[in-house]
C-alpha cells in the first residue's frame, strides 16, 4: 500500500509505501513547485521500471548476454484516451528472434497488464 499526504503547499506531497518515503509535485506551469515528479511522470516511471526489471529477469533466467536495458515511456492524453509510447533499447549479443521475444515479454510485465486490463477503483472518504 502507498499513502499520499499533502498539507497546504502547492502541490508537493509525501508518498510512503511502508519502506520508502518519496515525493510528487506538479510543474510550475500547473501551479506546483516542480520539486519532484508529477503523478503522470510517476505513472510513466512505473511502466518503464516494470518493463526494464521484467526484461532483466527474463534475460538473466535465459542466460542471454544483455549488457543494458533502457526503457523510455511517454504518456499522452487526447480526446479522453490515454496512450503510452514505450521505447526499449537493449544492448548485448542478441539475435533478432531474442529481441522479438523480449518485446513480447515487455507486454507481459505486471504494470502493462494492469494498464491494459480492466481495473476498478473502490474509494471511500472519512
Amino acid at each position: 500500500m502507498t499513502t499520499a499526504s499533502i498539507a497546504s503547499s502547492k502541490y508537493r506531497l509525501t508518498l510512503n509505501n511502508g519502506r520508502h518515503s518519496f515525493f510528487a509535485d506538479e510543474p510550475q506551469s500547473a501551479g506546483g513547485t516542480d520539486t519532484a515528479p508529477a503523478p503522470d511522470e510517476l505513472l510513466e516511471a512505473s511502466l518503464a521500471s516494470c518493463t526494464a526489471i521484467t526484461l532483466r529477469m527474463y534475460a538473466d533466467r535465459k542466460q542471454w548476454l544483455v549488457e543494458t536495458i533502457d526503457v523510455s515511456v511517454h504518456l499522452s492524453r487526447e480526446n479522453g484516451t490515454s496512450s503510452f509510447v514505450r521505447n526499449i533499447g537493449v544492448q548485448g549479443e542478441l539475435t533478432e528472434e531474442q529481441k522479438q521475444r523480449l518485446l513480447e515479454i515487455a507486454k507481459a510485465c505486471p504494470v502493462s497488464k494492469t494498464l491494459l486490463g480492466q481495473s476498478t477503483i473502490n474509494s471511500s472518504i472519512q
